[in-house]
């Protein structure tokens, strides 16, 4: 576990508010977001997101549904359109591309504990709390 699965986790599961997870965003350059971002859709993909998660992030990320990433993700086609969202470049669309992915996260991931581990599991993310970090 590195420090950056553990902020991307807490955020997801809102144990750390998204304001401080724009702050941590922002202090790295273009080329370390682009790493963050792709790191951050890996996780998706693994979480197992799939196309009908698109409204729900896109709610939960605050964005409107006229902004990049959600018109993006409302395409469908869910492995294409996340690499289309974390290949955004410019400031504004990747904060709003950061948001919508660990929107994208959070949805799939609670299915996926609600599904396969509702009974326990070994991932170490399911097992934080507010008092980890």
């Amino acid at each position: 576990m590195t420090e950056r699965d553990l902020i991307l986790n807490e955020l997801a599961q809102g144990l750390r508010p998204m304001s401080q997870g724009i702050e941590w965003f922002d202090t790295y350059g273009p080329q370390e977001q682009s790493e963050i971002l792709l790191f951050l859709r890996h996780h998706c993909i693994q979480a197992r997101a799939v196309t009908e998660d698109g409204p729900e992030s896109i709610r939960r990320a605050g964005l409107r549904p006229t902004h990049t990433p959600a018109v993006l993700i409302a395409r469908g086609q869910i492995d294409q359109q996340l690499r289309k969202i974390a290949d955004l470049t410019p400031v504004d669309e990747r904060r709003k591309a950061f948001r919508l992915l660990v929107a994208v996260l959070a949805v799939a991931d609670e299915r996926r504990r609600e599904r396969f581990c509702s009974g326990g599991c070994g991932h170490w993310w399911h097992g934080l709390s507010v008092t980890d970090g």
